[in-house]
């Protein structure tokens, strides 16, 4: 038996466990497969950067736990999101906050509570902030969002070179941050640029990168600063379709060296910490969603699966979700088995638009058996409607070695009760 074909053994070991001890649909995750990633990003780029994780790919509770003692901080988006780090043990000081619409009291929030980094998005932002900072009776750590005027062909989704709610735009950073500069209570300490998601070609990743380090150093040198922390919006994708490759990392790594090197060598900034921003990249593959099949049926030609957990659970791999052409994701029947055809995969909602596969090309599937959908570790569950048609939501499982854990988040349709009779 070849090491692939008992690596697939392993995993489908494991899926059958889930299912037998959870049920489906389940969202499970394999923290060895985080591990492993992150000692590749090491390995690759651990000489330039330390890593923050940005917990909207996956915040879940005990993957937020699990990550605390392996990833150096983390980035959130929204106040519940940072209660939630907060809960999982990350300090308050270990943590950004990025987004481009914070409301007052989330920043008052989380100031209060210690925050590390405010990511301000705007002067009218900074202005909030640095009158909840004074109100605080503190000065508060900021790192200012740029938003460069290019990025390279390849990235699924383009934050730069175009109007945009995020950060400031380069062309206007000469009027706007002296604006944010001036401000008492705040203490700009970097910089913050992510301009795209999901690439998936090495120069394209290098080529935004070098423009990266373009944007830092010319607003650092315009402006006399000494940046103590710049973090890049890594923009690593993962493969999510069988025509994908997956990322060299080593030829990232190889193609942006002589830029980093030449950065780090200047004086200005040879004692500024460098952060590479990770999501998907470091949780997205490690995910599987296991769906069982309800029943098959034959319609004008074709064969149709419909599973237990459809888009309600898992809208990207429904399409609905970067995608203008729906393309199916990764996937395999749980066991394998022998004779291949083609079947459409839909889930149990009462909408024609809950399609997990079409014409997908998988061991000959029956009712009952199982159904992993690859590339589910990030942005699965949480960019879901969830509650539409109000079937139950999904388990989550965290497996650890050949431990498995309950990760399922709070709420349930389960525990909802018809209202008692007077």
């Amino acid at each position: 038996m070849s090491a692939h074909a008992a690596d697939e053994q392993s995993l489908d070991a494991v899926l059958g466990r889930v299912a037998e001890n959870f049920g489906t649909p389940a969202f499970v995750y394999l923290t060895d497969a985080i591990e492993q990633r992150l000692a590749e990003l090491r390995a690759g780029l651990g000489r330039w950067f330390s890593f923050s994780y940005a917990a909207k790919a996956n915040p879940n509770p005990e993957l937020l736990r699990w990550l605390a003692s392996r990833v150096e901080t983390i980035d959130v988006s929204s106040l519940g999101e940072f209660r939630l780090a907060r809960a999982a043990g990350w300090a308050p000081e270990r943590a950004s906050f990025t987004g481009p619409g914070k409301r007052d009291v989330e920043i008052e929030e989380a100031m209060a509570d210690g925050l590390g980094e405010l990511v301000v998005e705007s002067v009218r932002e900074a202005v909030v902030a640095d009158r909840v900072a004074r109100a605080l009776g503190r000065v508060q750590d900021v790192l200012v969002r740029l938003s460069p005027s290019r990025i390279p062909k390849g990235f699924g989704d383009h934050m730069a070179g175009r109007p945009s709610p995020f950060g400031l735009d380069i062309e206007s950073v000469a009027e706007e941050l002296p604006r944010i500069l001036s401000l008492g209570h705040l203490r700009v300490v970097g910089f913050h640029v992510y301009s795209g998601t999901q690439c998936l070609k090495p120069e394209a990743i290098c080529e935004n990168y070098r423009i990266f380090l373009e944007t830092f150093r010319t607003v650092c040198v315009d402006f006399g600063l000494t940046p103590q922390r710049l973090v890049f919006g890594s923009g690593l994708g993962i493969p999510y379709h069988p025509a994908d490759n997956g990322l060299d990392l080593a030829q990232v790594a190889g193609g942006v060296a002589p830029d980093l090197e030449a950065f780090i060598a200047d004086p200005r900034f040879q004692q500024t910490s460098l952060t590479l921003e990770l999501g998907r990249f470091l949780v997205g593959e490690a995910g599987y969603f296991l769906t069982r099949i309800i029943s098959v049926k034959e319609s004008r030609g074709s064969r149709i699966g419909i599973c237990v957990g459809g888009m309600n659970n898992h809208r990207p791999a429904s399409g609905h979700v970067g995608m203008v052409i729906h393309r199916n994701y990764r996937m395999h029947r749980v066991g394998g088995g022998e004779s291949s055809e083609k079947i459409d995969l839909v889930g149990p909602l009462c909408t024609s638009i809950d399609r997990l596969a079409r014409g997908v090309v998988l061991p000959r599937l029956e009712e009952g058996d199982l159904v992993a959908i690859h590339g589910s570790g990030a942005y699965g569950l949480t960019a879901s409607p969830l509650h539409f048609i109000s079937h139950p939501l999904p388990r989550e499982v965290l497996v650890e070695g050949d431990r498995l854990r309950d990760a399922t988040r709070a709420l349930s349709f389960d525990d909802v009760r018809a209202p008692s009779t007077p």
